[in-house]
C-alpha cells in the first residue's frame, strides 16, 4: 500500500535566523591572519552567512525570500551576485512564482507523480525518492543583488523546497559583490 505523506506549501516566513556561516566571515587575505581580503577591482572575495529554516510537514515548499532580503540588508550586500544554496541531500532551492499558491501545490503534485515516494527503490534508508526530487530542483540558486534589494521578478520568490521532513535545516548564502 502507498502512504501519501502531507503536502504543505507554506507562504509564512519561515522560523529563520542569520549568522556567520564561519570564523571571520570572510576567506582569503593572508590565510586569514586578520588581513584585509583581497579586492578585485571594487569586487570583495564572497562573503557567506547561514539561515536555521524549520520545515513542517514531509514535502514542503517554503517562501524564503524575506529572510534572504532581510540577510541582505543586515550583511550590507549592495550590488553582485548571491548564490543560495542548500547543503542536503534530500532538499532544494528554486525561484518560482509567489502570487497564487497554487503554484507551489502543483509543483509539489507533479513531483509526487514523477517521482512517488514507494516504486522499488535500492537506497535502504527509505527516502530515495527525496534525493531524486532534491537533485531535480537542484541545491543552488541565483539572485542578482542591486543597491541592497534582491533583483527577482514581479511574480517571483525564492523557496526552499522540502522533500524529508519536517527538520530543521540550513540554507548558506554566498554573496560576491560589493
Amino acid at each position: 500500500m502507498v502512504s501519501a505523506r502531507p503536502a504543505m506549501v507554506s507562504a509564512r516566513p519561515a522560523m529563520v535566523s542569520a549568522r556567520p556561516a564561519g570564523p571571520g566571515r570572510r576567506q582569503g587575505g593572508a590565510g586569514g591572519r586578520g588581513c584585509a581580503p583581497p579586492m578585485l577591482g571594487e569586487w570583495e572575495v564572497p562573503e557567506m552567512q547561514s539561515l536555521s529554516v524549520r520545515t513542517l510537514a514531509h514535502s514542503q515548499l517554503q517562501d524564503i525570500t524575506g529572510d534572504i532580503q532581510a540577510t541582505v540588508e543586515a550583511s550590507g550586500w549592495r550590488d553582485g551576485v548571491l548564490t543560495v544554496f542548500v547543503p542536503h541531500t534530500t532538499a532544494g532551492v528554486t525561484i518560482n512564482e509567489n502570487a497564487d499558491p497554487d503554484v507551489a501545490a502543483d509543483l509539489l503534485r507533479a513531483l509526487d507523480a514523477a517521482v512517488p515516494w514507494q516504486a522499488g527503490y535500492r537506497h535502504a534508508e527509505g527516502n530515495a525518492a527525496a534525493h531524486v526530487k532534491a537533485s531535480m530542483m537542484g541545491s543552488s540558486a541565483q539572485v542578482v543583488v542591486e543597491g541592497g534589494r534582491l533583483r527577482l521578478g514581479v511574480w517571483q520568490s525564492v523557496y526552499f523546497c522540502e522533500f524529508d521532513g519536517p527538520r530543521s535545516r540550513s540554507v548558506w548564502l554566498a554573496f560576491a559583490g560589493r
